[in-house]
């Protein structure tokens, strides 16, 4: 396969990277987001036999037919790292029908219990090969700094990924107090000598905000070169290498449903993902693109309901809304930054995508036209999901069925319910209960959502609340890594502003202190 070339979305970087440049750099100037040029389909007998593969070799064979420029060898022998023994299922990325017709793709058995560990263990080991090679070439001097926003899990798993990797360091904002105990704890304990983790007094939408204007600071990123020889990079699913490692499993997926009879060779699917930044559900439209049979892509949202208003009347509009906290905090996000991407391959016009997220940035809304806005309702469709209905999906599918649902997967499955037909649909599962003990705990015992833990648990810590659920969930355990938790000691406290300064500040604080790996 020839290697692809990829262009931005804005058309404001006229050069054509290839893959590891892409995942090098990050985001384009003028903060525009790299896309393929072409996606060459895959033979449906090839996306078939990636069931007779082990996980590695299928995540391979879909990166060489999208033409990434590493060789063979080398790709596979990456693959072989990202999935080997720090994932707790061999399938990886298992299925399992959890009702008649109701399937759901666990992405949540590698080290962090969410689905970024499926990009995120791959894709920090082909930027270290990729800055290696500029290196040793001379193409290269510098070190990157990765530079994370969080909505609670990317964070941990981007940590986890980048820990202690040659020629990077990684900082990464979350929200303070708009991350679950546990996904904060995840963090702040993480070890590696080039890491850092900050808190940000604000909301995502803010965090992502302020780490996109870093970015964009000329004068900034001068500094950090000339101070540190450091260039800037993301881990966020802007990136692209966040999102060919996603569009992997949705491929995996498909040829397990197939060997196990679910579904007949072509026949079409319903794929439903609970969304918040797009990224997840994006790849479920580029594995459609290469040729997975996919109907309908069900999208499926909490109170932050911006995406399913948008899908429905082709009017982006956060001018008037406002931020709502609930029990599926990866979620909470008003600013979808994938959807550029999505919008420019509906739409194909560059200076079209300039306007309407000049138009976002200034005005908080855009509105898209009528042959655009049918396009996307051609593939998606859009609901959403209370949080109170989303503890009482929970409970309702652990009676009915023995399976324990985190709170952001059973707002994909209430909407995967309420919006199937007749055929199959698979259900993206992107984190393990365990991740969200409290809300889970409140889903079993029948409390709503906004009130404070019945009597009894009120002064029970995040992991008593993990024991509690697994004595009312008979058969259930905590992973290994996150009852690891208990033990270890708190590393990160600094709480920031979530403004462009304060990032900026935070940084500077950090960065003469921290050895590179």
């Amino acid at each position: 396969m020839d290697i692809i070339r990829y262009k931005d979305t804005r058309g404001l970087f006229e050069q054509r990277p290839s893959f590891t440049d892409v995942v090098v750099q990050g985001i384009a100037p003028g903060g525009g987001l790299f896309v393929p040029e072409t996606v060459p389909p895959m033979a449906l007998v090839d996306i078939i036999g990636l069931a007779e593969l082990p996980y590695a070799a299928r995540s391979a064979a879909v990166h060489r037919h999208l033409g990434v420029d590493l060789s063979d060898s080398l790709l596979s022998d990456l693959m072989n790292q990202a999935y080997a023994s720090n994932f707790d299922h061999p399938s990886i990325a298992p299925v399992r029908e959890v009702a008649p017709g109701m399937h759901v793709l666990e992405l949540w058995h590698g080290p962090t219990s969410a689905f970024k560990d499926m990009a995120l263990q791959c894709m920090p080991l082909i930027f270290s090969a990729a800055v290696d090679e500029r290196q040793r070439s001379g193409a290269l001097l510098d070190d990157y700094l990765v530079l994370v926003a969080t909505s609670g899990d990317t964070g941990k798993a981007a940590l986890a990924g980048f820990a202690d990797r040659r020629h990077t360091r990684i900082a990464v904002f979350y929200p303070a107090g708009g991350v679950s105990d546990l996904q904060k704890k995840q963090m702040v304990t993480q070890r590696g000598g080039n890491v850092a983790v900050f808190g940000a007094q604000g909301n995502f939408d803010d965090c992502q905000s302020a780490v996109k204007a870093v970015f964009n600071d000329t004068p900034y990123n001068q500094w950090l070169h000339d101070a540190h020889r450091l260039k800037l990079s993301s881990a966020n699913s802007i990136n692209w290498g966040r999102l060919t490692p996603q569009i992997v499993y949705y491929l995996s997926a498909y040829g397990d449903l197939v060997a196990a009879g679910a579904v007949q060779a072509g026949e079409a699917i319903d794929i439903c993902v609970p969304t918040g930044n797009f990224g997840n559900i994006l790849a479920a439209m580029y594995a459609r693109k290469l040729g997975v049979p996919v109907q309908r892509l069900l999208c499926a949202s909490n109170e932050n309901n911006v995406l399913t208003t948008f899908i429905e009347t082709g009017v982006y509009d956060i001018s008037c809304r406002t931020f709502i906290t609930t029990p599926s905090p990866s979620m909470d996000i008003l600013i979808s930054s994938n959807l550029e991407r999505c919008l420019y391959e509906l739409s194909g016009n560059e200076a079209i995508i300039r306007g309407w997220m000049s138009e976002l940035a200034t005005g908080g809304r855009f509105e898209v036209d009528a042959q655009t806005h049918a396009a996307m309702q051609d593939l998606f469709v859009g609901s959403f999901v209370t949080n109170d209905k989303s503890l009482a999906t929970i409970s309702r599918v652990w009676r009915e069925h023995g399976y324990l649902l985190d709170p952001h997967t059973s707002v994909g499955w209430e909407v995967a319910e309420r919006l199937r037909e007749t055929r199959p649909v698979l259900i993206a599962s992107t984190a393990h209960w365990a991740k969200f003990g409290t809300d889970v705990y409140k889903a079993l015992k029948g409390h709503p959502y906004r009130e404070p833990l019945p009597a009894g648990a009120a002064h029970m810590s995040g992991f008593e609340l993990l024991d509690a659920v697994c004595r009312l969930a008979p058969g259930q355990s905590i992973p290994g890594p996150l009852d690891e938790l208990r033990r270890l000691e708190e590393r990160f406290s600094t709480v920031v502003d979530a403004s462009a300064e304060g990032v900026k500040k935070a940084l500077r604080s950090w960065l003469p202190a921290s050895t590179a790996a």
